[in-house]
């Protein structure tokens, strides 16, 4: 059901469900603020998601006008970040709106390179599957999840990049918190800010390492949630990208950092003896199966990352590997001292 809520200044905003893919709810929303009509998200496109995200808008007018409101009547689109889940739905959209679009610059060849950045990335996350330590089976599930993707979505042009217009637009401020993606941002208005996936509630957001994107990874993301800290202000409650409404962001952050830091101290115990990735995302999540279990050796390599990055795990057999070769599995073991 879509759900109302206001601002402090008195501007309504709606909270849109849509079913992005089986299992995953995700939300959009729509702010109705004078002459600014504006779509945070577009959901994922897949499926029924496109006519939930209309019906939606369409009843969210209803209420705030007491008449229909379509796709026609936006201005802007902001995209909290590039994951498909809250863009794939951006290129039917755009074929019925005059809005424009804008998302940071750091994603924006998300979603206007699409077919390159997936086509590339493609070759990039099969070398740190290897080098994770993953089987030719298993490794071959993961990458034809990773290939399912790049049918969901074709390449569209945005308007605008939110660093451009100096991370300001009438009432709404952003803010780039890179991390969970390279181009995440918040989009405050009055004492509300929409999320995205930066924080969320029940579960943390999910980590990658950088070096299959750059400006992601655990480092980037602890900052970032420095950063949020730093900068909410009067800011009261969070609107996400899923699960439930945030009522106390700081109490959340401080909950997802001391999580970050239990698992960082997992990880070192568990390479107390020499071991792959792989291995550690089975300890942490148990067998995962199809894009649960890229999820997983995602996010162990993120800590993975983060540990190395300080000189607290060494690569063991990194004498295996040298220019010119194909990547091997590596074997990480906590440093001594």
């Amino acid at each position: 059901m879509i759900k109302a809520f206001e601002t402090s200044g008195g501007t309504p905003v709606f909270q849109i469900p849509i079913e992005a893919f089986p299992g995953l709810l995700t939300y959009a929303y729509l702010v109705v603020h004078r002459d600014y009509r504006v779509l945070v998200d577009t959901g994922s496109g897949f499926g029924e998601a496109v006519d939930q995200l209309i019906d939606g808008i369409y009843q969210a007018g209803r209420d705030v006008r007491g008449k229909s409101f379509s796709l026609e009547d936006l201005t802007h689109v902001f995209i909290s970040h590039g994951h498909i889940d809250h863009y794939g739905g951006l290129g039917e959209i755009k074929t019925r709106t005059r809005a424009i679009v804008g998302v940071h610059e750091l994603d924006r060849r998300n979603i206007t390179s699409f077919e390159e950045r997936r086509t590339l990335g493609l070759g990039t996350l099969e070398s740190y599957l290897i080098q994770a330590g993953v089987d030719g089976e298993k490794r071959d599930s993961m990458l034809d999840f990773y290939r399912f993707t790049m049918d969901l979505f074709k390449s569209v042009e945005v308007d605008f990049g939110f660093e451009e217009i100096e991370m300001q637009l009438g009432p709404f401020r952003f803010l780039h918190v890179p991390g969970h993606s390279a181009g995440h941002v918040l989009i405050q208005i009055d004492d509300i800010v929409f999320c995205g996936d930066h924080v969320l509630t029940d579960i943390t957001p999910h980590q990658a390492p950088e070096q299959l994107s750059s400006w992601c990874g655990l480092n980037h993301y602890l900052r970032s949630l420095d950063l949020m800290e730093s900068w909410l202000g009067e800011i009261k409650f969070g609107l996400c990208g899923h699960k439930k409404v945030i009522t106390d962001i700081p109490a959340r952050i401080a909950e997802i950092k001391l999580m970050h830091r239990h698992r960082l101290n997992e990880v070192r115990s568990f390479f107390r003896s020499p071991n792959t990735i792989d291995s550690l995302s089975v300890a942490l999540f148990g067998n995962a199966n199809g894009f649960d279990a890229l999820l997983a050796i995602e996010e162990a390599g993120a800590h993975v990352e983060y540990l190395y990055q300080r000189g607290l795990l060494r690569i063991i057999n990194y004498n295996q590997y040298s220019n010119g070769n194909k990547p091997v599995a590596f074997l990480y073991q906590i440093s001594s001292g």
